[in-house]
């Protein structure tokens, strides 16, 4: 062997070892067991270990060698004895965690991200299996409460293009070659083949198969001894964008970790087009150094390129951040006596960094006391770090648009990120934007106060919410939290983000509504009861289709109830459900505020509210506009009336009409209906057809005909001519949804037609369109990304609600169909699966 590779390699087998036990000493119990257990069930494939799938599924591990202490584990966590027998020809080249794993950005919020590294050639159906027994694997690490990730990788991986699918942890097409560059300075080996990149000398980059080829030939190497995902020196700028997106989708969730990551690929895009990687870094204090250090630890090579960009661009306010989200990243409570001395490496650093920035003991105890912060401090620190985000999002749009650079990322999947990012971060009006990404456990409060205020006076109108008593002197002494024009927006808002628990007590100051202490208390009882806090992520199929409403919950009189002031009175038996909407001599409707509470099928949760006299009419017409003709109905459906009389027939009433309306509205693609509806004294019609629901007052029943004759004028109610298929209109139609930009090709033998429908359901036709689908798809997407984010305002909201693209295809059955439209390079990636198997 090389000499000069040979004293890399035990170099490296000894950082390897260091790390390996600088990140076990950090792990609870649980934890080290699944760590230490986890190879053992992939190098071995026995019914009697957990994953087992069948007897076909790829095992054994190159290079791994099973000790006493692997046996001692599996008697006493794994309850059974290891096979005697070693596997004797390895499927698997070697497993290796990547991120943070042995880092001093490591933390009990840190999970296990483990690349299974194969050969290309393993057999499709036989690496199905092991994804199989991965997903297999992590469940049961779930069950200890660890989360373990897998994530299969083919050693030819970064030698041929990237069209992976993302899933919730994979990030698909969204970055290739700097994921690699991600590996390359974060992999611990925790068996399996040595890395070969990192024994390379980095003066060879530039022609790193070449020179691995001649080690080779001549006999300096051994192939079969290494792990070799291949060289690289530079990152096509192309990935910068969907590398970012992909970024601020897990900043949902680890905002500390995605604010350095974000900033890291602005900081790339800034050096473009002579990038210095991370990883690069890495290798040449790895080749040159002879000792383990800072300058060799992940977080810290990341903390430093980033700071050394912020500080060339002069952005101290920044800068400001990425040390804070640094900091609390590794949970070392600096403030605080250490009773961990395994930790006094990670505490050292820090310390050296909270001297270099002129942090005061003040600074450093208020990051230490996280845990303890609630909704204002919470609130501040959300805003920040996204602010930081987003600015980083805006220069990289700036940066793609000044250097005219495409995307690497596919269609499908900026479609899904943007949703995901809409989703999480659009502010819109009703929306129920969640404060708390994982920056404080705890913002249940032991009071919060809500005080209406009535038109005509100083404040706005509207509803206030405050985490105090109604003690007056504290009261003046506590910053508004929140104001709503309703109160439901406001109760919604603190049940999901865990302002309100069981034991936290609500105050009640009434200027106007119908609303009393109990009714209050009963109202956020019951949505807590039926409304869940954390339901599962949602689908990428469902991001690829217009929102549906998947819960919904509905409160009758909360704040506006007509029978509240009547005299106690015997409600009478002769009075029929019906007559609760039009009650009395006066024709009364007795349901006098409807609130609307629901999640969507992308996991927003929204908030509605109807306070006038056709309340009833109002909201049954918004919530039938929210449903396209291919929805699925609602998967929940609650009621609740908080009337002071006819409390069942009232929910009893609404829900019969809504019931039977969602009915009528995803029945009727194939015949026109009309239905009426008589409430408040006057008639209204509801007609139902294939793009929605239209509403009219009616006079007579005359105006019922008249309103139906106008519609029969065209078959389509969108009016589209010269399709090239005749049923083209009505599969538009029955999937176009209010609020999104819509594109449907058409598809036929010798071209294509594009459908573009707009946010209100307008249509224009583009017959025989010229040109790639794939280049439309982009441009589109570019255009819609940058718009409102000009380079002289970059204060401006950033557009993630991004236009869904549709195929319009005739199968072999002579049946016309629509699908979410895929890229050319899924297609291919798809076609060449289905052969190879």
């Amino acid at each position: 062997m090389n000499p000069e590779i040979k004293k890399l390699r035990d170099k490296s087998d000894e950082f390897n070892r260091l790390r390996i036990q600088s990140a076990q000493v950090l792990m609870g119990k649980d934890e080290l067991n699944i760590f230490q257990a986890f190879p053992l069930l992939l190098h071995f494939n026995h019914p009697t270990l957990p994953g087992y799938i069948s007897n076909d599924t790829p095992a054994g591990i190159c290079q791994f060698e099973i000790t006493q202490e692997h046996h001692l584990l599996a008697d006493y966590f794994l309850h059974t004895e290891l096979p005697q027998s070693n596997v004797q020809s390895p499927d698997i080249i070697g497993l290796y965690a990547m991120g943070s794993t042995s880092s001093i950005g490591q933390s009990s919020e840190s999970d296990f991200d483990v690349w299974i590294c194969y050969p290309h050639q393993l057999d499709e159906e036989r690496v199905k299996l092991l994804q199989e027994k991965s997903l297999q694997i992590s469940s049961w690490a779930n069950r200890f409460a660890v989360e373990l990730n897998f994530f299969l990788i083919p050693d030819n991986k970064f030698r041929i293009d990237n069209n992976a699918g993302m899933t919730k942890d994979a990030c698909g097409s969204s970055q290739h070659l700097l994921l690699l560059d991600e590996f390359y300075r974060t992999a611990l080996r925790v068996a399996g083949k040595r890395i070969l990149w990192r024994q390379i000398p980095i003066e060879h980059e530039h022609n790193y198969d070449e020179y691995v080829q001649n080690l080779y030939s001549q006999g300096e190497l051994f192939a079969d001894d290494w792990l070799d995902l291949g060289g690289f020196h530079r990152i096509p700028a192309e990935e910068y964008f969907g590398a970012t997106l992909w970024q601020l989708y897990k900043g949902i969730d680890t905002p500390y970790k995605a604010v350095l990551k974000t900033i890291l690929m602005e900081a790339y895009s800034w050096e473009y087009p002579n990038t210095e990687l991370i990883a690069m870094s890495y290798k040449k204090s790895f080749q040159e150094q002879d000792h383990y250090d800072e300058n060799l630890d992940p977080y810290c090579l990341m903390l430093e390129k980033v700071t050394s960009y912020l500080t060339s661009i002069n952005d101290s306010k920044r800068l400001e951040v990425v040390r804070a989200c640094f900091y609390l990243k590794t949970e070392e409570n600096l403030s605080k006596v250490c009773l961990n001395d395994n930790t006094a490496w990670r505490r050292t650093v820090l310390n050296k960094f909270v001297s270099q920035w002129h942090w005061d003991a003040t600074q450093v105890a208020d990051l230490d006391n996280r845990n303890n912060w609630k909704v204002n401090e919470v609130t501040k620190a959300k805003d920040v770090l996204l602010d930081a985000l987003m600015t980083s999002y805006r220069k990289l749009l700036s940066f793609a648009r000044d250097n005219n650079i495409g995307e690497s990322i596919s269609a499908e999947d900026i479609g899904i990120l943007s949703r995901k990012l809409y989703a999480a971060h659009e502010t819109l009006p009703g929306k129920v934007d969640l404060i708390n990404p994982n920056i404080s456990p705890d913002l249940s409060e032991p009071h919060l106060s809500f005080i209406q205020v009535p038109e005509n006076r100083k404040n706005a109108p509207g509803w206030y919410l405050y985490n105090c008593s109604l003690d007056n002197y504290t009261l003046i002494n506590t910053p508004t939290l929140m104001h709503a024009r309703y109160l439901s927006k406001l109760i919604s808002w603190c049940h999901m983000n865990r302002l309100y628990e069981e034991d936290t007590k609500l105050h009640l100051y009434n200027q106007g509504s119908d609303l009393v202490d109990q009714k209050l208390n009963q109202f956020i009882q019951d949505l807590h009861s039926v409304f869940p806090i954390y339901v599962p992520n949602a689908s990428n199929q469902a991001l690829s289709q217009p929102c549906e409403i998947k819960q919904l919950a509905i409160f009758l009189n909360v704040e506006k109830d007509p029978t509240r002031h009547w005299q106690d009175t015997q409600e009478s038996e002769d009075n029929q459900v019906g007559d609760v909407l039009s009650y009395g001599q006066d024709n009364e409707c007795l349901i006098g505020s409807i609130d609307l509470i629901y999640r969507n099928s992308w996991n927003e949760v929204r908030t509605l509210h109807f306070d006038n006299d056709y309340a009833v009419v109002d909201a049954l017409n918004t919530i039938l506009g929210k449903m396209h003709q291919d929805a699925k109905p609602p998967e929940q459906i609650h009621i609740f009336s908080y009337s002071r009389h006819f409390k069942e027939q009232l929910s009893q009433t609404f829900k019969t009409k809504l019931t039977e309306f969602i009915q009528l509205r995803l029945d009727s693609l194939f015949q026109r209906s009309v239905q009426t509806l008589w409430t408040g004294g006057r008639k209204f019609g509801f007609y139902f057809e294939r793009t929605g629901v239209s509403l009219q007052h009616l006079e007579s029943t005359v105006d019922i005909y008249s309103h139906i004759s106008r519609k029969k004028i065209s078959t389509s109610v969108i009016n589209l001519k010269n399709t090239h298929f005749d049923q083209t209109a009505e599969i538009i139609e029955s999937h176009i949804s209010e609020g999104l930009i819509q594109f449907f090709f058409e598809n036929y033998a010798d071209g294509f037609n594009v459908y573009i429908a707009n946010a209100d359901n307008e249509v224009e036709t583009f017959h025989s369109f010229a040109g790639s689908k794939d280049d439309l798809v982009q441009n589109v997407n570019r255009f819609y990304a940058s718009n409102n984010n000009e380079v002289n305002n970059l204060d401006e909201q950033v557009n993630f609600n991004l236009p869904q693209f549709y195929e319009i295809e005739l199968l072999e059955n002579d049946e016309l169909v629509l699908s979410s439209f895929r890229s050319n390079a899924k297609v291919n990636e798809e076609e060449s699966q289905k052969l190879s198997s």
